[in-house]
């Protein structure tokens, strides 16, 4: 298209009210500023605890001003992005690239195989055509289940398909569309008929699967129709085992169509090899797999990575994508386009935070004005070639039509033996794979690093929140779940901080500054705990001893306190009502805030410590997808659970006794040991101690009222009296 009739595929437009919000944070800066001056003017000198709790609380303090101003960096000036996918159309609709869609599972028994051919089929009905389309499932857990349950998606995906396109029904994954709120006899006669026919034969297909899951074989039948079973003869375990692969359906076939006669997409199975003597490097090494064996079969030039629980919600994300990857003037340094996570079993009030929605709709889109969002691992789509390692450069041009044409010549089944060794255990030794081309290797969060080492080579990313959202996956439905998340997230992140991954060493000089700060936010989760815990504990404990860590509510010096306090929750409470949210869930992401920062992120810190210090190795633990009927239960109610034993709800509950007992000692020494005088010095103190109550309200409940199977352990309860009571008596004491 000629420059001076160029029409862009995509507009960025800055964020409202920035002036409203900068006017805000520069207020709580002079707030923190007069806190300080308080902090040092008021030192006490005398030596002794109350110097030493004086200067801790300070410190703690300083942490979080310092963080607060690091959070600033996506904050300041978010910018949200536009797409025009009728632009596209018109202009590339015959040279749209080939996309191959990568979906990773890695175990069966809480991944389970139906969720994953959910996924599966999601994305194969993408409103994209469909000869250009590709779907590998890289099964990371080696299951013959997962196989059969693939084969038996690619039987419905020939009714699924065209169904999805004749009548554009949303979402195209089967589960959640016939979970949905339809009534079929309100439509349309001939989608009323069609769609209880494609709901008798989902029912078939969700039977199969679930029966050879419940009995953990695949049936005999199966068995005889593909030979492809007869490799796991071969698996000794899921750690030890050749590579299997599989060409399902095979794009290229002209008896590869659906029953309307199209095209139906490349469907491949891969499970790599694996063998003890060889380390897998987990999701990173199971997409570098795919990369390589991909680009032997379809090697599309675009590629979409995709977590197995994280459905296609709307079928015009593709097209989204391409939007940005091929405008004519502002793509060319364009590598990735990341979609935000959403979930869709979130409760009403976001009991578990699990939405991350201030994450994904404030603090992304802030990143993306910084030089691009970093990579999240899953709802990515990225560029092939930059993916395996291409460096910018000014004159790069992307010349889809001649990649389009390049094809695979050999059979399906020449293919699969050529590809076996491209999946094998040594074919990565002494190669770059895993340093310079594809994911990088050795961190928890590889998807982290892979990004920001494509922002270094030169490129920038971009973040897109489309009003439906591209995918939906499933939040974690008890408490535990949520924590050991986040304890595995924040460990990953500080593990980067403290490497030559850095984003300020290995950024300086290649990625703004503004852009290496943005990623601290997250990178810097972990060390919150420190200052979290202190201010949680100390002033509390120091009620006791009428020792005051504030000023007296008669002093003007409270004032700033007291503004900097209202100043950010009441920001934070509009924030999330503006963008979607209720003051319930407000307080529920106050109350997981407390919980994650006073034992994920500490678990998370002391896990990278013995690291370093080699007492540890690096692991990788997913966060099952299956929960009990009266777990998901208690989930809908939003009823927390505390079922299962954890050090994680010792220190909730910990916590949470020791803030109880200094809250009843408070309130008996101003009003029933008429030390009223206390009142002005310790009602900060109080205050905190408080709110931190309150905020707990729903572990007392665990501790003591509650009868159900969600309720805390009693070991927990007992432990948590005894140390509660043992803190307290040396704080009296000491």
């Amino acid at each position: 298209m000629k420059k001076e009739n160029y029409v862009p595929l995509f507009e960025t437009k800055a964020a409202k009210g920035r002036l409203a919000y900068q006017v805000y944070a520069a207020s709580v800066i002079i707030g923190l500023c007069s806190i300080f001056s308080y902090r040092f003017i008021h030192l006490p000198l005398q030596g002794g605890l109350e110097t030493w709790t004086w200067i801790g609380i300070t410190l703690a303090e300083l942490w979080f001003a310092l963080y607060w101003l690091i959070t600033q960096s996506v904050r300041w000036n978010p910018i949200y992005r536009y797409t025009f996918k009728d632009r596209l159309s018109q202009r590339y609709e015959k040279v749209l690239p080939k996309v191959d869609l990568f979906v990773c599972t890695a175990d069966h028994t809480v991944e389970p195989p139906l969720m994953v051919v959910n996924t599966v089929l999601s994305v194969m009905a993408y409103d994209y055509p469909t000869e250009k389309l590709s779907v590998y499932l890289s099964d990371d857990g080696g299951s013959e289940l997962m196989l059969y349950a693939l084969l038996e998606a690619s039987r419905f995906s020939k009714y699924w398909l065209p169904f999805c396109k004749k009548f554009k029904v949303e979402p195209r994954s089967p589960g959640a569309y016939f979970s949905t709120d339809f009534k079929p006899f309100n439509i349309d006669p001939i989608m009323a008929e069609e769609l209880l026919t494609i709901k008798e034969l989902y029912e078939d297909m969700k039977k199969w699967i679930d029966n050879a899951t419940k009995l953990g074989q695949v049936p005999e039948e199966a068995r005889k129709e593909h030979k492809v079973f007869q490799e796991w003869d071969l698996v000794s375990s899921r750690r030890d085992h050749p590579t299997i692969l599989h060409i399902i359906t095979d794009g290229r076939d002209p008896r590869a169509v659906d029953i309307e006669g199209q095209t139906l997409p490349t469907l491949v199975y891969l499970a790599r090899e694996k063998r003890p003597q060889y380390h897998h490097n987990f999701k990173a090494g199971a997409l570098n797999a795919l990369l390589r064996v991909s680009s032997r079969i379809s090697n599309g030039q675009v590629v979409l990575t995709v977590d197995c629980d994280m459905y296609s919600n709307n079928s015009g994300s593709l097209r989204d994508a391409l939007c940005f990857l091929m405008d004519e003037e502002k793509s060319q340094r364009i590598a990735f386009v990341q979609f935000p996570q959403g979930f869709d079993n979130i409760t009403k009030n976001d009991f578990y935070s699990g939405s991350l929605r201030v994450i994904m709709e404030v603090e992304l889109p802030g990143t993306d004005a910084n030089g691009g969002p970093l990579y999240i691992g899953t709802g990515c789509f990225h560029r092939r070639d930059i993916l395996c390692g291409k460096k910018y450069k000014k004159d790069n041009q992307n010349d889809w039509w001649t990649e389009n044409n390049k094809r695979a010549k050999e059979s399906a089944k020449v293919l699969v033996e050529n590809c076996r060794t491209l999946a094998s255990c040594s074919y990565e030794v002494n190669t770059e794979w895993g340093k310079e081309m594809g994911l990088k290797y050795g961190c928890p969060v590889e998807d982290v690093i892979t990004g920001l080492s494509i922002q270094c080579r030169g490129w920038r990313s971009v973040y897109y929140n489309p009003e439906r959202k591209a995918f939906l996956g499933l939040a974690p439905t008890t408490l535990l779940q949520a924590l050991v998340q986040h304890k595995r997230w924040s460990e990953g992140d500080l593990q980067i901080f403290l490497s030559k991954y850095c984003p300020l060493v290995y950024g300086h000089g290649k990625i703004p500054l503004k852009l290496q700060i943005s990623y601290s936010v997250c990178l810097l989760w972990a060390p919150n705990c420190f200052a979290t815990l202190y201010y949680v504990v100390v002033p509390s404990l120091c009620i006791h001893r009428g020792l005051s860590l504030f000023p007296q509510v008669s002093s003007p010096w409270v004032l700033p306190f007291l503004y900097v306090i209202a100043a950010k929750y009441a920001y934070s409470l509009g924030e999330l009502v503006w963008i979607g949210g209720t003051f319930q869930e407000w307080w529920n992401d106050q109350r997981m805030w407390l919980y994650k920062r006073t034992t994920s992120y500490l678990f998370g810190f002391t896990e990278n410590i013995l690291k370093l210090l080699g007492f540890a190795k690096s692991g990788f633990i997913l966060t099952s997808k299956v929960a009990d009927e009266d777990v998901s239960l208690r989930y809908e109610k939003e009823v927390m659970e505390f079922g299962a034993p954890s050090p994680m709800f010792d220190i909730l509950a910990t916590l949470s006794m020791v803030n109880l007992f200094s809250f009843f000692g408070a309130l008996k020494r101003v009003f029933m040991d008429s030390q009223h005088g206390d009142l002005d010095q310790l009602a900060l103190q109080m205050l905190l101690c408080g709110l931190v109550v309150v905020i707990n309200l729903p572990v007392y409940g665990g501790l003591f009222f509650r009868k159900d199977n969600g309720r805390m352990p009693s070991a927990i309860t007992y432990q948590a009296v005894i140390i509660a009571i043992l803190a307290h008596t040396g704080a009296f004491l000491y």
